[in-house]
């Protein structure tokens, strides 16, 4: 018989299982006006992301990829978190998930559900898959905020 070890229970939460299984704003959006893209090379995760952002505001985003759950779940659960926001709100929010998963830091209010990706930072060459989406994001919110996106 078989004992569970716990760390793998804080892994792979179900929020993480569910996000996996059924991803959500997984697509691309028919005219963005941002797309970009990312690739762990180490593991070959890989995220496309499409955004639509109007008068400093995301209104749209969508996410192609593949990779292994955390990367997928992590993209899914930020498309979720950072729709409706400011691009200001989805950068502390990503500077959040970043200082909980690098730093040890408590999870900021912030956050919300994102929290079950807490269990990432004891993996430390996992925490590379659940930032990705979020490394994606900063550069579509880059290119938003840039002058030609004006």
């Amino acid at each position: 018989m078989a004992i569970a070890e716990p760390q793998f229970d804080d892994l792979y939460r179900e929020v993480i299982i569910d996000h996996f299984r059924k991803p959500r704003n997984r697509g691309t959006l028919p005219a963005p006006t941002q797309h970009a893209e990312g690739m762990n090379p180490v593991c070959g995760d890989e995220i496309m992301l499409d955004l639509d952002v109007a008068s400093g505001t995301i209104t749209a985003l969508a996410f192609t990829g593949q990779g292994c759950s955390i990367s997928q779940s992590s993209a899914s659960m930020m498309t979720e978190r950072v729709a409706g926001r400011t691009i200001s709100e989805a950068e502390q929010i990503a500077d959040a998930v970043s200082a909980m998963l690098v730093d040890g830091a408590d999870p900021a209010a912030e956050i919300g559900h994102l929290e079950a990706l807490q269990g990432v930072a004891k993996f430390p060459v996992r925490v590379k898959c659940a930032l990705l989406a979020w490394k994606v994001l900063r550069e579509g919110l880059d290119q938003a905020k840039s002058p030609a996106a004006v």
